[in-house]
Protein backbone atom coordinates (compact mmCIF):
# COMPACT_ATOMS: atom_id res chain seq x y z
CA UNK A 1 0.00 0.00 0.00
CA UNK A 2 0.72 3.53 -0.69
CA UNK A 3 2.62 5.04 2.79
CA UNK A 4 0.66 8.14 2.78
CA UNK A 5 -2.68 5.95 2.74
CA UNK A 6 -1.41 4.06 6.01
CA UNK A 7 -2.64 4.14 9.32
CA UNK A 8 1.17 4.27 11.64
CA UNK A 9 -0.42 2.23 13.93
CA UNK A 10 -1.06 -0.41 11.37
CA UNK A 11 1.79 0.42 9.00
CA UNK A 12 3.65 -0.35 12.55
CA UNK A 13 2.55 -3.62 12.97
CA UNK A 14 3.87 -5.20 9.63
CA UNK A 15 7.32 -3.62 9.06
CA UNK A 16 10.21 -5.91 8.96
CA UNK A 17 11.04 -4.89 12.35
CA UNK A 18 7.44 -6.22 13.33
CA UNK A 19 7.86 -9.27 11.85
CA UNK A 20 10.76 -10.16 13.53
CA UNK A 21 9.46 -9.13 17.09
CA UNK A 22 6.56 -11.55 16.85
CA UNK A 23 9.09 -14.29 15.98
CA UNK A 24 11.52 -13.43 19.01
CA UNK A 25 7.89 -12.73 21.34
CA UNK A 26 7.89 -16.73 20.23
CA UNK A 27 11.27 -17.83 20.83
CA UNK A 28 11.13 -15.86 24.35
CA UNK A 29 7.81 -17.42 25.03
CA UNK A 30 9.57 -20.94 24.56
CA UNK A 31 12.60 -20.00 26.40
CA UNK A 32 10.57 -19.13 29.48
CA UNK A 33 8.65 -22.83 28.89
CA UNK A 34 11.17 -24.93 28.97
CA UNK A 35 13.16 -23.59 31.74
CA UNK A 36 10.31 -23.77 33.46
CA UNK A 37 10.20 -27.87 33.06
CA UNK A 38 14.32 -27.70 33.75
CA UNK A 39 15.62 -27.81 29.96
CA UNK A 40 16.96 -24.90 29.87
CA UNK A 41 19.25 -23.25 32.72
CA UNK A 42 17.99 -20.51 34.90
CA UNK A 43 20.91 -18.15 34.11
CA UNK A 44 20.98 -18.78 30.84
CA UNK A 45 17.20 -17.86 30.43
CA UNK A 46 18.28 -14.72 32.28
CA UNK A 47 20.94 -14.18 29.53
CA UNK A 48 18.37 -14.78 26.59
CA UNK A 49 16.05 -12.17 27.73
CA UNK A 50 18.29 -9.66 28.73
CA UNK A 51 20.48 -9.68 25.66
CA UNK A 52 18.25 -11.37 22.47
CA UNK A 53 17.67 -8.63 19.81
CA UNK A 54 18.28 -8.69 16.12
CA UNK A 55 19.23 -6.52 13.03
CA UNK A 56 17.21 -6.61 10.45
CA UNK A 57 19.85 -5.15 8.23
CA UNK A 58 22.33 -7.76 8.71
CA UNK A 59 19.50 -10.54 8.78
CA UNK A 60 18.82 -9.81 4.92
CA UNK A 61 22.89 -9.94 4.65
CA UNK A 62 22.90 -13.17 6.48
CA UNK A 63 19.88 -14.63 4.10
CA UNK A 64 21.32 -14.06 1.34
CA UNK A 65 24.03 -16.53 1.60
CA UNK A 66 21.82 -18.70 3.69
CA UNK A 67 18.58 -18.49 1.13
CA UNK A 68 16.50 -19.00 4.65
CA UNK A 69 14.88 -16.06 6.52
CA UNK A 70 14.56 -18.30 9.37
CA UNK A 71 18.11 -19.35 10.01
CA UNK A 72 19.15 -15.76 9.24
CA UNK A 73 17.12 -14.62 11.71
CA UNK A 74 18.36 -17.04 14.61
CA UNK A 75 21.94 -16.42 13.29
CA UNK A 76 21.24 -12.67 14.44
CA UNK A 77 20.00 -13.23 17.56
CA UNK A 78 22.50 -15.55 18.52
CA UNK A 79 24.76 -12.63 17.15
CA UNK A 80 23.43 -10.67 19.86
CA UNK A 81 23.07 -13.69 22.76
CA UNK A 82 26.02 -15.38 22.99
CA UNK A 83 26.79 -18.98 23.79
CA UNK A 84 23.16 -19.57 25.77
CA UNK A 85 21.92 -18.90 22.09
CA UNK A 86 22.62 -22.64 21.81
CA UNK A 87 18.95 -22.84 23.83
CA UNK A 88 17.12 -20.72 21.25
CA UNK A 89 15.05 -22.82 19.10
CA UNK A 90 15.26 -25.90 20.84
CA UNK A 91 12.55 -28.56 19.20
CA UNK A 92 11.40 -25.91 16.93
CA UNK A 93 10.69 -25.67 13.34
CA UNK A 94 10.83 -22.84 11.03
CA UNK A 95 6.99 -23.19 10.82
CA UNK A 96 6.15 -23.21 14.47
CA UNK A 97 7.80 -19.57 14.92
CA UNK A 98 6.67 -17.72 11.33
CA UNK A 99 2.94 -19.38 11.75
CA UNK A 100 2.88 -18.38 15.05
CA UNK A 101 4.27 -15.22 14.50
CA UNK A 102 1.90 -14.45 12.17
CA UNK A 103 -0.64 -15.53 14.28
CA UNK A 104 0.62 -12.26 17.20
CA UNK A 105 0.76 -9.99 13.69
CA UNK A 106 -3.27 -10.73 12.63
CA UNK A 107 -4.88 -10.32 15.94
CA UNK A 108 -2.77 -7.38 17.01
CA UNK A 109 -3.68 -5.97 13.88
CA UNK A 110 -7.68 -7.59 14.23
CA UNK A 111 -7.95 -5.18 17.47
CA UNK A 112 -7.17 -1.96 15.48
CA UNK A 113 -9.62 -3.56 12.66
CA UNK A 114 -12.49 -3.61 15.56
CA UNK A 115 -11.42 -0.21 16.21
CA UNK A 116 -12.21 0.84 12.80
CA UNK A 117 -15.31 -1.35 12.74
CA UNK A 118 -16.68 0.45 15.67
CA UNK A 119 -16.33 3.46 14.23
CA UNK A 120 -17.74 2.81 11.31
CA UNK A 121 -21.10 1.43 13.13
CA UNK A 122 -20.86 4.77 14.97
CA UNK A 123 -21.00 6.47 12.13
CA UNK A 124 -23.91 4.75 10.05
CA UNK A 125 -26.05 4.33 13.36
CA UNK A 126 -25.64 8.68 13.57
CA UNK A 127 -26.91 8.71 10.15
CA UNK A 128 -29.55 6.73 10.47
CA UNK A 129 -31.03 8.08 13.55
CA UNK A 130 -30.32 11.72 12.06
CA UNK A 131 -32.43 10.81 8.78
CA UNK A 132 -35.21 7.91 10.26
CA UNK A 133 -38.14 10.69 8.90
CA UNK A 134 -36.52 11.85 6.20
CA UNK A 135 -38.83 10.24 3.49
CA UNK A 136 -37.48 9.55 -0.12
CA UNK A 137 -38.25 7.03 -2.71
CA UNK A 138 -37.28 3.51 -2.77
CA UNK A 139 -36.16 2.03 -5.86
CA UNK A 140 -35.80 -1.46 -7.54
CA UNK A 141 -33.71 -2.23 -10.72
CA UNK A 142 -33.26 1.86 -10.69
CA UNK A 143 -36.64 2.21 -10.75
CA UNK A 144 -39.29 4.36 -8.16
CA UNK A 145 -40.76 1.90 -5.77
CA UNK A 146 -42.25 3.16 -2.92
CA UNK A 147 -41.80 5.66 -0.39
CA UNK A 148 -39.03 4.48 2.67
CA UNK A 149 -36.85 7.08 4.94
CA UNK A 150 -33.20 7.30 4.29
CA UNK A 151 -32.88 6.52 7.55
CA UNK A 152 -34.53 3.32 7.32
CA UNK A 153 -31.93 2.72 4.03
CA UNK A 154 -28.82 3.31 6.31
CA UNK A 155 -30.58 1.06 9.16
CA UNK A 156 -29.80 -1.51 6.34
CA UNK A 157 -26.65 -0.88 6.42
CA UNK A 158 -26.66 -0.31 10.47
CA UNK A 159 -27.57 -4.37 10.35
CA UNK A 160 -25.17 -5.29 8.10
CA UNK A 161 -22.46 -4.14 9.57
CA UNK A 162 -23.54 -5.66 13.37
CA UNK A 163 -23.31 -8.78 11.70
CA UNK A 164 -20.10 -8.07 10.13
CA UNK A 165 -18.80 -6.90 13.58
CA UNK A 166 -19.20 -10.37 14.88
CA UNK A 167 -17.66 -12.02 11.56
CA UNK A 168 -14.71 -9.97 12.35
CA UNK A 169 -14.79 -11.32 16.07
CA UNK A 170 -15.21 -15.02 14.99
CA UNK A 171 -12.26 -14.39 12.38
CA UNK A 172 -9.90 -13.09 14.66
CA UNK A 173 -10.64 -15.38 17.12
CA UNK A 174 -9.98 -18.26 14.55
CA UNK A 175 -6.50 -17.20 12.99
CA UNK A 176 -5.62 -16.21 16.66
CA UNK A 177 -3.89 -19.63 16.81
CA UNK A 178 -0.14 -21.04 17.56
CA UNK A 179 1.97 -24.03 17.07
CA UNK A 180 4.85 -25.31 18.22
CA UNK A 181 4.88 -29.12 17.50
CA UNK A 182 7.80 -29.60 15.43
CA UNK A 183 8.89 -30.53 12.20
CA UNK A 184 5.53 -32.62 11.14
CA UNK A 185 3.08 -31.80 13.97
CA UNK A 186 4.14 -34.86 15.84
CA UNK A 187 5.80 -33.07 18.71
CA UNK A 188 8.68 -35.49 18.42
CA UNK A 189 11.47 -32.90 20.35
CA UNK A 190 9.27 -30.79 22.03
CA UNK A 191 6.18 -31.71 24.49
CA UNK A 192 2.55 -30.81 23.66
CA UNK A 193 2.59 -28.43 27.34
CA UNK A 194 5.45 -26.49 26.07
CA UNK A 195 3.02 -25.45 23.08
CA UNK A 196 0.29 -24.82 25.22
CA UNK A 197 1.97 -22.52 27.74
CA UNK A 198 3.77 -20.71 25.07
CA UNK A 199 0.18 -20.21 23.51
CA UNK A 200 -1.21 -18.94 26.49
CA UNK A 201 1.84 -16.80 27.21
CA UNK A 202 1.58 -15.16 24.07
CA UNK A 203 -2.31 -14.62 24.43
CA UNK A 204 -3.33 -17.30 21.70
CA UNK A 205 -4.80 -20.65 21.52
CA UNK A 206 -2.95 -23.77 20.34
CA UNK A 207 -3.50 -25.08 17.28
CA UNK A 208 -5.63 -28.50 18.63
CA UNK A 209 -3.72 -31.19 15.11
CA UNK A 210 -1.13 -29.60 12.88
CA UNK A 211 1.21 -30.38 10.34
CA UNK A 212 4.09 -28.15 10.18
CA UNK A 213 2.07 -25.49 9.49
CA UNK A 214 -1.52 -24.31 10.98
CA UNK A 215 -4.27 -25.10 8.86
CA UNK A 216 -4.74 -22.18 6.37
CA UNK A 217 -8.48 -22.93 6.65
CA UNK A 218 -8.27 -20.28 9.18
CA UNK A 219 -6.67 -17.93 7.73
CA UNK A 220 -9.06 -17.86 4.49
CA UNK A 221 -11.91 -17.58 7.28
CA UNK A 222 -9.79 -14.02 8.10
CA UNK A 223 -9.10 -12.96 4.97
CA UNK A 224 -12.49 -14.14 3.55
CA UNK A 225 -14.02 -11.99 5.97
CA UNK A 226 -12.46 -9.29 5.44
CA UNK A 227 -14.01 -8.98 1.80
CA UNK A 228 -17.18 -9.99 3.15
CA UNK A 229 -17.11 -6.50 5.01
CA UNK A 230 -15.36 -4.75 2.40
CA UNK A 231 -18.39 -5.79 -0.21
CA UNK A 232 -20.38 -4.25 2.36
CA UNK A 233 -18.59 -1.34 2.38
CA UNK A 234 -18.75 -0.97 -1.44
CA UNK A 235 -22.18 -1.79 -0.93
CA UNK A 236 -22.29 1.63 0.65
CA UNK A 237 -19.68 3.41 -1.44
CA UNK A 238 -21.86 2.29 -4.58
CA UNK A 239 -25.50 3.51 -3.33
CA UNK A 240 -23.65 7.22 -2.73
CA UNK A 241 -22.48 7.22 -5.95
CA UNK A 242 -26.17 6.55 -7.69
CA UNK A 243 -27.35 9.35 -5.05
CA UNK A 244 -25.06 12.03 -6.20
CA UNK A 245 -25.67 11.46 -9.96
CA UNK A 246 -26.86 14.76 -11.44
CA UNK A 247 -29.80 13.63 -12.33
CA UNK A 248 -30.88 12.46 -8.48
CA UNK A 249 -28.57 14.18 -6.07
CA UNK A 250 -29.90 13.21 -3.01
CA UNK A 251 -26.39 12.55 -0.97
CA UNK A 252 -23.57 14.14 -1.30
CA UNK A 253 -19.74 13.36 -0.80
CA UNK A 254 -17.98 16.39 1.52
CA UNK A 255 -16.44 18.58 -1.18
CA UNK A 256 -13.85 20.81 0.79
CA UNK A 257 -12.71 23.99 0.39
CA UNK A 258 -9.83 24.41 -2.30
CA UNK A 259 -10.94 20.88 -3.85
CA UNK A 260 -11.28 20.55 -6.98
CA UNK A 261 -12.76 18.21 -9.08
CA UNK A 262 -11.97 17.68 -12.82
CA UNK A 263 -8.63 18.93 -14.69
CA UNK A 264 -10.93 20.40 -17.65
CA UNK A 265 -14.46 21.15 -15.97
CA UNK A 266 -14.26 23.47 -12.89
CA UNK A 267 -18.29 22.56 -11.92
CA UNK A 268 -17.19 18.92 -11.48
CA UNK A 269 -17.73 17.37 -7.73
CA UNK A 270 -17.07 13.76 -8.31
CA UNK A 271 -18.10 11.00 -5.57
CA UNK A 272 -14.35 10.05 -5.77
CA UNK A 273 -14.03 8.82 -2.57
CA UNK A 274 -17.04 6.55 -2.72
CA UNK A 275 -15.39 5.03 -6.06
CA UNK A 276 -12.00 4.49 -4.26
CA UNK A 277 -13.89 2.34 -1.45
CA UNK A 278 -15.24 0.35 -4.27
CA UNK A 279 -11.90 -0.27 -5.86
CA UNK A 280 -10.42 -1.35 -3.07
CA UNK A 281 -13.20 -4.10 -2.01
CA UNK A 282 -12.16 -5.73 -5.33
CA UNK A 283 -8.71 -5.90 -4.28
CA UNK A 284 -9.82 -7.98 -0.82
CA UNK A 285 -11.77 -10.16 -2.63
CA UNK A 286 -8.79 -10.97 -4.45
CA UNK A 287 -6.70 -11.57 -1.36
CA UNK A 288 -9.60 -13.66 -0.06
CA UNK A 289 -9.21 -15.69 -3.32
CA UNK A 290 -5.75 -16.24 -2.74
CA UNK A 291 -6.35 -17.26 0.74
CA UNK A 292 -8.71 -20.16 -0.43
CA UNK A 293 -6.22 -21.18 -2.73
CA UNK A 294 -3.55 -21.74 0.37
CA UNK A 295 -6.05 -24.29 2.11
CA UNK A 296 -4.83 -27.02 0.02
CA UNK A 297 -0.66 -27.68 0.45
CA UNK A 298 1.35 -30.77 0.08
CA UNK A 299 1.52 -33.56 2.31
CA UNK A 300 2.15 -32.09 5.44
CA UNK A 301 3.41 -28.89 4.40
CA UNK A 302 4.91 -26.86 1.90
CA UNK A 303 5.05 -23.05 1.09
CA UNK A 304 2.96 -22.41 -1.89
CA UNK A 305 1.33 -20.62 0.72
CA UNK A 306 4.35 -18.45 2.08
CA UNK A 307 4.30 -15.95 -0.96
CA UNK A 308 1.23 -15.09 -0.91
CA UNK A 309 0.73 -14.03 2.50
CA UNK A 310 3.68 -12.01 2.54
CA UNK A 311 1.53 -9.88 -0.06
CA UNK A 312 -2.22 -10.49 1.51
CA UNK A 313 -1.12 -10.36 5.43
CA UNK A 314 0.22 -6.95 5.40
CA UNK A 315 -1.92 -5.55 2.07
CA UNK A 316 -5.15 -6.95 3.84
CA UNK A 317 -5.04 -5.35 6.86
CA UNK A 318 -3.57 -1.97 5.71
CA UNK A 319 -6.22 -2.00 2.74
CA UNK A 320 -8.96 -2.66 5.11
CA UNK A 321 -8.35 -0.61 8.20
CA UNK A 322 -7.96 2.10 5.29
CA UNK A 323 -11.14 1.56 3.72
CA UNK A 324 -12.96 1.65 7.24
CA UNK A 325 -11.62 5.31 8.42
CA UNK A 326 -12.42 6.42 4.82
CA UNK A 327 -15.80 4.93 4.96
CA UNK A 328 -16.12 6.20 8.23
CA UNK A 329 -14.90 10.06 7.50
CA UNK A 330 -17.35 10.07 4.75
CA UNK A 331 -20.69 9.20 5.88
CA UNK A 332 -19.57 11.64 9.08
CA UNK A 333 -19.35 14.32 6.86
CA UNK A 334 -22.11 13.01 4.19
CA UNK A 335 -24.36 15.59 2.69
CA UNK A 336 -28.17 14.55 2.31
CA UNK A 337 -30.46 16.81 0.59
CA UNK A 338 -33.51 16.29 2.00
CA UNK A 339 -35.97 18.12 -0.27
CA UNK A 340 -34.26 16.99 -3.05
CA UNK A 341 -35.01 13.50 -1.89
CA UNK A 342 -38.80 15.20 -1.82
CA UNK A 343 -38.81 16.53 -5.44
CA UNK A 344 -37.63 13.43 -6.94
CA UNK A 345 -40.38 11.27 -4.80
CA UNK A 346 -43.12 13.20 -6.58
CA UNK A 347 -42.05 13.43 -10.49
CA UNK A 348 -43.64 10.31 -10.95
CA UNK A 349 -47.04 12.30 -10.65
CA UNK A 350 -48.38 9.92 -7.58
CA UNK A 351 -47.34 6.28 -9.45
CA UNK A 352 -45.25 5.37 -6.65
CA UNK A 353 -49.27 4.61 -4.76
CA UNK A 354 -49.76 2.30 -7.54
CA UNK A 355 -49.93 -1.10 -5.09
CA UNK A 356 -51.89 0.48 -2.75
CA UNK A 357 -54.82 1.83 -5.34
CA UNK A 358 -54.43 -2.39 -6.54
CA UNK A 359 -54.78 -3.37 -2.94
CA UNK A 360 -57.86 -1.17 -2.18
CA UNK A 361 -59.59 -2.30 -5.13
CA UNK A 362 -59.24 -6.32 -4.07
CA UNK A 363 -60.17 -4.85 -0.88
CA UNK A 364 -63.42 -3.57 -2.42
CA UNK A 365 -64.44 -6.88 -4.39
CA UNK A 366 -62.78 -6.47 -7.59
CA UNK A 367 -60.94 -9.43 -8.68
CA UNK A 368 -57.33 -8.92 -8.40
CA UNK A 369 -55.84 -9.32 -12.74
CA UNK A 370 -59.22 -6.86 -13.10
CA UNK A 371 -57.82 -4.56 -10.55
CA UNK A 372 -54.03 -4.91 -11.92
CA UNK A 373 -55.02 -4.15 -15.53
CA UNK A 374 -57.07 -1.32 -14.19
CA UNK A 375 -54.37 0.19 -12.72
CA UNK A 376 -51.92 -0.37 -14.89
CA UNK A 377 -53.60 1.04 -18.12
CA UNK A 378 -53.91 4.51 -15.74
CA UNK A 379 -50.60 4.36 -14.75
CA UNK A 380 -49.08 4.13 -18.25
CA UNK A 381 -50.98 7.38 -19.31
CA UNK A 382 -49.00 8.74 -16.49
CA UNK A 383 -45.52 7.18 -18.28
CA UNK A 384 -46.94 8.35 -21.41
CA UNK A 385 -48.66 11.90 -21.11
CA UNK A 386 -46.97 12.79 -17.81
CA UNK A 387 -50.10 13.50 -16.48
CA UNK A 388 -51.32 13.14 -12.61
CA UNK A 389 -52.00 9.56 -11.45
CA UNK A 390 -54.91 10.32 -8.79
CA UNK A 391 -56.46 12.57 -11.19
CA UNK A 392 -56.86 10.03 -14.14
CA UNK A 393 -58.31 7.14 -11.51
CA UNK A 394 -60.43 9.50 -10.52
CA UNK A 395 -61.95 9.62 -13.50
CA UNK A 396 -62.07 6.02 -14.71
CA UNK A 397 -65.75 4.77 -14.40
CA UNK A 398 -64.03 1.55 -13.86
CA UNK A 399 -62.76 2.88 -10.45
CA UNK A 400 -65.73 5.36 -9.70
CA UNK A 401 -68.06 2.60 -8.21
CA UNK A 402 -65.52 0.76 -6.07
CA UNK A 403 -63.32 4.28 -4.23
CA UNK A 404 -65.30 7.40 -3.70
CA UNK A 405 -63.25 10.72 -4.42
CA UNK A 406 -62.02 11.08 -0.10
CA UNK A 407 -61.53 7.09 0.18
CA UNK A 408 -58.96 7.58 -3.06
CA UNK A 409 -57.07 10.92 -1.83
CA UNK A 410 -56.48 8.52 1.05
CA UNK A 411 -54.58 6.08 -0.41
CA UNK A 412 -51.77 8.73 -1.43
CA UNK A 413 -50.90 9.38 2.03
CA UNK A 414 -46.63 9.14 2.62
CA UNK A 415 -47.27 8.07 6.08
CA UNK A 416 -48.71 4.89 5.27
CA UNK A 417 -45.65 3.71 3.93
CA UNK A 418 -43.62 4.78 6.60
CA UNK A 419 -45.23 4.06 10.04
CA UNK A 420 -43.44 0.62 10.63
CA UNK A 421 -39.91 2.82 10.59
CA UNK A 422 -39.99 3.40 14.51
CA UNK A 423 -40.91 -0.56 14.61
CA UNK A 424 -38.01 -1.18 12.13
CA UNK A 425 -35.52 1.02 14.33
CA UNK A 426 -35.96 -0.47 17.41
CA UNK A 427 -35.47 -4.21 15.86
CA UNK A 428 -31.93 -3.27 14.49
CA UNK A 429 -30.49 -0.80 17.61
CA UNK A 430 -32.72 -2.42 20.63
CA UNK A 431 -30.84 -0.70 23.19
CA UNK A 432 -32.07 2.62 21.56
CA UNK A 433 -30.67 5.58 19.77
CA UNK A 434 -26.96 6.11 20.65
CA UNK A 435 -25.14 8.69 22.36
Amino acid sequence: MIERYTRPEMGALWTQDAKYQAWLDVELAACRALAARGQIPADALAEIEAKAAFDSARIAEIELEVKHDVIAFLTSVAEHVGPSSRFIHLGLTSSDVVDTGFALQLKRSGALLLEGMDRLYQALAHLAWKHKDTVMIGRSHGIHAEPITFGLKVAVWCAEAQRNRQRLISAIDAVSAGMLSGAVGTFANIDPDVEEAVCADLGLAPELASTQVISRDRHAEFFGTLAVIAGSIEKIAVEIRHLQRTEVLEAEEPFTAGQKGSSAMPHKRNPILSENLTGLARLLRGYAGMALEDIALWHERDISHSSVERVIGPDACIVMDFMFHRASGLLERLVVYPQRMLDNLHKMHGLIFSQRVLLALTGKGMLREDAYRVVQRNAMQVWEANADFKSLLAADPQIQPYLSAPELAELFDLGYHTRNVDAIFARVFPEGQPR
